[in-house]
């Protein structure tokens, strides 16, 4: 039986617990837009921890085209109400379908954030007596979405398809309906899931297949289309894609694409997406543009390649620990969390903002700092990164 206690007298010592472990976090403060030099706590930096991988969110197209028309009388920044009230707006209804006109799905859904989307889709589409099987390393959001759903949860060994595998042939022996949850991009180990090989597994099982491609879209395939059309897959009438839109499309927000009848579940069972104020208007015309941008951007697309391969090959070189990743993010595996603080903090000191990232957000003892690579950066500003890690290298290793 708990005793009543005050807010301060329940998490004072937790927070001290934090701070002591070195796991504690506080929120940087920007000064400046965003883009590769920026002005982050008063310190003038290159930003190596953004996920603005196609450098739209301070793309002067964009900005243009919203100042345009704010002169106009037709749009108002506030959506005013939710999508089944006033709130569902001609800019957004423009987006969705052009969204899904893209990506080839029959419909696309606008989310405020990919948290709410993933929170939505769970929630609505799983049922008691139904299943839902994650890979392990999947993002808080798909984990928080599987945990208030009425299905089971079940996590399967980050990218074991033998272990999916068997999940899924319990499923079918029990009569259960199985969703296959996972990341297309893991966002702090930057490996990506093997598509090919889930979308087999989800047809033969007859499972649905859950696809959270925060990472993928914009970035990845020729034209931006993201994990599916890198892997050269083409999603079925039982594939769900979520994808967010404050990463390659610099902007804010998320979507959800799919089928006609998804669209429309979501929609009228969704309370995520039912009972919250849409995006602003000119938020998603801000889209709009962003997507014209990502259409055209395979030249973009290719110097985010060219750089990340650069900054893996220069890293290999002084010896530095990475992860098998060939996407944006490319973490440097450091093990202890106050080391990697110690890094993070030396290269503040140089000029450089490359995130700690530590439990919980990955494995006890997998501490990190996550360097994420934008079509921005010049080869000379990775160079530069480079050139300080080996120094810190050295630093540390004494």
């Amino acid at each position: 039986m708990s005793i009543p206690m005050s807010i301060n007298q329940r998490f004072t010592p937790l927070l001290q617990q934090r701070e002591s472990e070195h796991l504690y976090r506080r929120r940087p403060l920007v000064f400046s837009p965003q883009q590769p030099v920026m002005q982050i706590n008063g310190i003038e930096c290159i930003n190596f921890s953004s996920n603005d991988y196609l450098g739209l969110a301070n793309h002067p197209q964009i900005k243009r085209v919203l100042l345009n028309e704010l002169k106009s009388d037709e749009i108002s920044y506030g959506s005013g109400a939710a999508h089944l009230v006033t709130g569902h707006h001609i800019q957004h209804h423009l987006l969705e379908d052009e969204l899904a006109d893209w990506l080839g799905t029959e419909r696309a859904l606008l989310f405020s954030t990919g948290y709410m989307a993933n929170l939505a889709v769970q929630q609505t589409l799983m049922q008691a007596g139904d299943i839902i099987l994650a890979d392990k390393l999947n993002h808080a959001s798909l984990i928080d979405g599987a945990k208030l759903s009425d299905a089971d949860f079940k996590r399967y060994p980050h990218l074991d398809m033998q272990a999916l595998e068997r999940r899924l042939q319990d499923a079918q022996a029990n009569h259960s309906q199985a969703l296959i949850v996972t990341d297309g991009v893991f966002s702090m180990d930057g490996d990506m899931a093997p598509l090919k090989e889930i979308q087999q597994l989800a047809q033969v099982y007859q499972a649905w297949l859950f696809v959270d491609d925060a990472h993928g879209i914009g970035a990845l395939g020729k034209h931006g289309k993201g994990c599916f059309e890198h892997f050269g897959l083409q999603p079925d009438e039982n594939t769900i894609i979520v994808g967010t839109l404050g990463k390659a499309f610099g902007t804010s927000g998320a979507f959800v694409a799919g089928s006609q009848t998804l669209i429309e579940a979501l929609i009228q069972f969704a309370r995520p997406y039912i009972y919250t104020t849409a995006m602003p208007q000119l938020n998603a015309l801000a889209i709009r543009e962003a997507l014209k941008l990502i259409k055209e951007g395979e030249a973009s697309r290719e110097t985010l390649q060219k750089n990340i391969q650069h900054f893996r090959e220069g890293a290999q070189k002084i010896g530095l620990t990475l992860w098998p990743s060939k996407t944006a993010i490319q973490p440097i595996m450091l093990g202890k969390s106050e080391l990697a603080i110690a890094w993070s903090e030396a290269l503040k000191k140089a000029g450089f903002w490359v995130s700690a990232i530590r439990p919980p957000t990955v494995p006890k003892n997998q501490a990190r700092l996550r360097v994420t690579l934008s079509a921005s950066h010049t080869t000379e500003q990775i160079d530069q990164l480079l050139f300080e890690l080996e120094k810190i290298q050295s630093q540390f290793s004494e």
